[in-house]
């Protein structure tokens, strides 16, 4: 009885305690409705505060050159801004916005390009926050600054990423170009920088918070932030040194000669590196002034004339049909249709050799040679296997595949001599590297290393061998046909204007009717064709490979190519200590011996003794360290620089050096250098015979 009773009492007090527990939370929910949903309006609580998520922009990566100069790369520009509302200084020791309108519309009237007046009419305005329009934006790093020093209340900067061209239309086709999208993200539109936007825009990230009405953030509530990777950096093969050679012969010769555009490819005929890239018509990708969208060098195919018969021969001679010394009629050749096609001469040059008629770019030794020694099918197999009709595959935007495409006779003839087909540039430095490598064509590029933003390589660019398509036989008859076209004493020679003594220069010129495109049919003036010229230095063991174009020469003229080329290969041999010796006897190589630890006085009678120059750097008598290293060679244009053993040295004058040999210096004397152009020393920062310190820094500029 006892128990049930128990019992009873038990469960009375549980539901007593679940009734009291169910009366609190009722009671608490009551209260907690009435203080928070009818004291405050629902919207209005829920509008005082929000989540904010704000990108955080990855850095987008730089372009370097081959020495790790930069080519392009993000700066940052600023747009000026005014805080006009009062409550940014409530309860502050000092000025968050702007108070005396007058003073400051005043101040900044002196700094920026907007009148007294339109700036007041900005700062007048009822607005928490103004812009002042385009005299405000794109503001420099100067400029913030100018405008800092004024220290005016509530005047402020937005910073943006911005991307700068420091060389202007220098390299321009290649890299392109790349701008702020409307999120104030930097994006690719055209090149490498398009090309490549992936590798060099990284990967954004962001953080997200809650602000109040006003924006900030509220105190106390949680913060989430995922970090940015920044963009890597591309290091291009190209050589700005070879680049500003290239830059600047081309606006030489459009100074002197007429012509619609000219293009020219430099690549290092061991490697298949691009060493540089060149075009005019050109613009600045900082000012956008576009005239021209294409790309003479890769993206635009056209027909190539001439140039292409080296091809052709190579076919000859691997087909095993090439008979250099048997003879044909030059000057006219009638198909089996009737058509009549022409040597450059028309009357011709009479019964000549094959190798004569490479030399002289007869038309119709090349139509005897597919005749009568091979066929449509050994042609077109053979411009397919060197690259023609199909992309390179170099890492360059919009590359075009041209067009290897014949089938009647008279069309076949036509392909042999470079009319009728379509190719680019990039397409011959390939095919040409054969030449340069005993046969073995390299596929050409211009990446050389990608690295990220914790400057680990990614990415390295190699020399890739494509095919053996020439024997060693056909490789040296051929340097022979090359070398005749420049070096022959014949007046039917096509190429005695590249002529340089000294340098064996090798090479073959084309030149190519184009369609007119009212009439469809060819032009036959002079003035309208593409003229061309495919060449290599030295014969022996070629180091650089050239290709250049020009198209509407006034009258025809071939001055504009030679006239470039042969500056070109000048500057390019001393830069690189490229030097022949077959002609000129007075130009003699150098091996550089061990002078580390020597006397420095018979160290000079030796270099003395062989005609090579020297710098000496320090007042001792021995060597200590020396440029350039044990057994490299050298020659009597060339420099080497000593480091003798010294308690304090001294500034010497660089003015005339090349970049290669000032940053030698720099390294020996262990101070930092920077650099201002391309060419030679014609200025340092500091004087000659100025003691040299640890902090010691010398700015070089450098012009040709």
């Amino acid at each position: 009885m006892n128990k049930n009773k128990n019992i009873k009492m038990i469960n009375f007090f549980l539901i007593f305690v679940l009734f009291c527990f169910f009366v609190f939370l009722f009671v608490i929910s009551n209260m907690i409705f009435k203080d928070i949903y009818e004291g405050t309006n629902l919207k209005e609580f829920a509008d005082s505060r929000s989540v904010v998520e704000k990108t955080i922009n990855a850095k987008r990566g730089s372009i370097y050159d081959s020495e790790g100069d930069s080519l392009a790369l993000n700066v940052s520009s600023y747009t000026l801004i005014a805080y006009l509302d009062e409550s940014r200084s409530e309860n502050e020791s000092k000025l968050y916005h702007v108070k005396d309108k007058k003073a400051t519309a005043k101040a900044l009237s002196k700094v920026i390009k907007m009148s007294y007046e339109d700036i007041l009419e900005i700062l007048e305005q009822d607005l928490y926050q103004v812009e002042f329009g385009t005299a405000g934006k794109g503001l420099t790093e100067l400029e913030k600054d100018a405008i800092k020093e004024l220290n005016l209340p509530g005047i402020d900067f937005i910073e943006e990423e911005q991307r700068y061209y420091p060389n202007g239309n220098f390299l321009s086709y290649t890299l392109g170009y790349a701008k702020r999208d409307e999120n104030g993200k930097v994006n690719g539109e055209y090149g490498l920088e398009l090309l490549l936007n992936d590798v060099l825009s990284g990967t954004d990230g962001y953080t997200t918070y809650q602000t109040d009405l006003n924006g900030y953030k509220i105190a106390g509530t949680k913060e989430k932030t995922k970090k940015s990777v920044d963009g890597n950096d591309v290091y291009l093969t190209v050589d700005s040194n070879i680049q500003f050679f290239v830059e600047e012969a081309i606006a030489n010769v459009k100074e002197k000669y007429s012509f619609d555009w000219m293009a020219i490819t430099l690549a290092d005929a061991k490697t298949g590196k691009i060493l540089a890239l060149s075009q005019v018509p050109s613009y600045d990708p900082n000012k956008m002034n576009v005239s021209d969208w294409n790309n003479y060098n890769v993206s635009y195919a056209y027909e190539p004339g001439s140039v292409m018969k080296t091809y052709t021969y190579m076919a000859a001679m691997e087909a095993g049909t090439y008979k250099g010394n048997e003879k044909f009629m030059s000057g006219k050749y009638t198909t089996s249709d009737g058509t009549k096609i022409y040597d450059w001469l028309k009357s011709g040059f009479g019964e000549i050799t094959y190798d004569e008629g490479f030399s002289y770019s007869s038309n119709v030794g090349i139509i005897n040679l597919i005749d009568k020694y091979m066929n449509k099918t050994i042609l077109a197999d053979y411009f397919e296997k060197l690259g023609f009709g199909k992309k390179t595959g170099i890492t360059l935007s919009n590359e075009a595949k041209g067009k290897i495409s014949f089938k009647y006779e008279t069309e076949v003839f036509n392909a042999g001599f470079g009319q009728g087909i379509m190719t680019t540039q990039i397409q011959h430095i390939q095919a040409l590297s054969s030449i340069a490598n005993d046969g073995v064509m390299l596929k050409p590029y211009i990446i050389d290393k990608v690295v990220d933003e914790n400057k680990k390589v990614i990415f390295k660019g190699e020399k890739e061998e494509i095919d053996t398509v020439a024997s060693h036989e056909t490789v040296e008859k051929m340097k022979d046909l090359m070398y005749d076209v420049v070096h022959s004493s014949s007046p039917y020679a096509t190429g005695p204007g590249y002529y340089l003594k000294g340098y064996d220069l090798i090479g073959k010129t084309g030149t190519a009717q184009y369609v007119n495109t009212k009439t469809g049919r060819y032009y036959s003036d002079e003035s309208h064709a593409i003229k061309s010229f495919a060449g290599m230095w030295p014969k022996e063991d070629p180091k650089v490979i050239v290709f250049v174009s020009v198209k509407d020469s006034l009258y025809g003229s071939s001055a504009p190519l030679y006239n470039a080329v042969k500056p070109i290969v000048k500057n390019v041999s001393k830069y690189l200590e490229i030097y022949d010796t077959v002609e000129d006897k007075t130009i003699n190589n150098y091996k550089v011996e061990n002078y580390i630890n020597r006397d420095l006085s018979k160290v000079k009678q030796t270099l003395r003794k062989n005609k090579i120059n020297y710098l000496v750097l320090g007042t001792g008598e021995k060597v200590i360290n020396q440029y350039p290293e044990k057994g490299s060679i050298v020659n009597v244009n060339d420099t080497i620089i000593l480091l003798t053993n010294d308690n304090e040295y001294k500034m010497t004058n660089l003015k005339g050096y090349s970049k290669k040999e000032v940053r030698a210096v720099c390294n020996l004397l262990n101070i930092k250098c920077t650099f201002k152009g391309y060419g030679y020393v014609s200025s340092q920062s500091v004087s000659k015979n100025s003691l040299i310190k640890k902090d010691t820094s010398v700015k070089f500029e450098f012009k040709n």
